[in-house]
């Protein structure tokens, strides 16, 4: 990673933007699950909520198997290459298989019903609501925050497993898609980008990569037509973003495996 870039990500279709968010929430919880206070806890409890409610609204097994099996065809077809580092090459392949089996082993719906737990299904159902796990809504989690750290990391530890291979697939998918893609030199006039998508080309992520002393980020929107960018600077009061009138140079890179 360039430490003196900033990359902008922008997902081009709807499996990728849920795998992302995914992504970033199962990043949240190892952060929050190294914690071993009382906010830690809640924190991990939370963000637990939250990668439930991503999984109520889509068929993730279905969804990620079908990224897997995607990706293995498309590296069987390298395997004649003499360019390609064969031993390497089956390495990837048996750990898409391994990955693989184990969404095929993982049987029925992974949802609140699926922690097996009436603690955190009176949790989740409060989570909507600010502040709605207060102690005095919810004793027994009042209860269970006081608890030695043994016993609430057991319990987290059983929530968190069911997750292991859709992360795990998540994880192949966004990793082999970061490294596609050529990247190419652009320009924004006047803080303006737009560009059109080749037909036919079913880009999954857009990747704008800006340099960090360019006083201005960026704002993608796009989808399978075309995709466009705007350079706006960044009011820490009351006024809202403007576009800037300045030429503003950085690379773009369209991946897709």
């Amino acid at each position: 990673m360039n430490l003196d870039t900033i990359n902008y990500e922008f997902p081009l279709n709807e499996r990728m933007r849920v795998f992302m968010r995914l992504e970033q929430l199962f990043l949240q919880l190892d952060h929050f699950m190294s914690g071993t206070n009382v906010l830690d806890k809640r924190a991990t409890i939370s963000t637990l909520v939250d990668i439930l409610q991503i999984f109520s609204r889509h068929d993730l097994k279905a969804e990620t198997l079908k990224e897997l099996e995607r990706h293995a065809n498309r590296l069987n077809q390298l395997s004649n290459n003499q360019e390609v580092d064969t031993q390497r090459l089956q390495e990837i392949l048996d750990e898409l298989s391994a990955t693989s089996k184990s969404l095929y082993a993982r049987n029925g719906k992974i949802d609140i019903s699926s922690m097996q737990s009436t603690l955190f299904q009176a949790i989740s159902q409060r989570n909507s609501i600010p502040a709605g796990s207060c102690s005095f809504d919810i004793p027994a989690y009042h209860f269970w925050l006081q608890q030695p750290e043994e016993v609430q990391q057991k319990n987290i530890n059983t929530w968190v497993t069911q997750f292991a291979p859709i992360r795990k697939a998540v994880e192949l998918t966004l990793n082999f898609l970061r490294l596609s893609g050529e990247p190419s030199e652009q320009v924004a006039e006047k803080g303006f980008f737009q560009s059109s998508l080749e037909i036919g080309q079913p880009y999954q992520l857009a990747i704008l990569q800006l340099n960090k002393d360019i006083p201005f980020y960026a704002e993608i929107s796009g989808g399978k037509q075309r995709i466009t960018a705007r350079f706006m600077n960044l009011e820490m009061g009351l006024e809202r973003p403007k576009q800037t009138n300045n030429d503003i140079p950085f690379q773009l890179r369209y991946c897709i495996f």
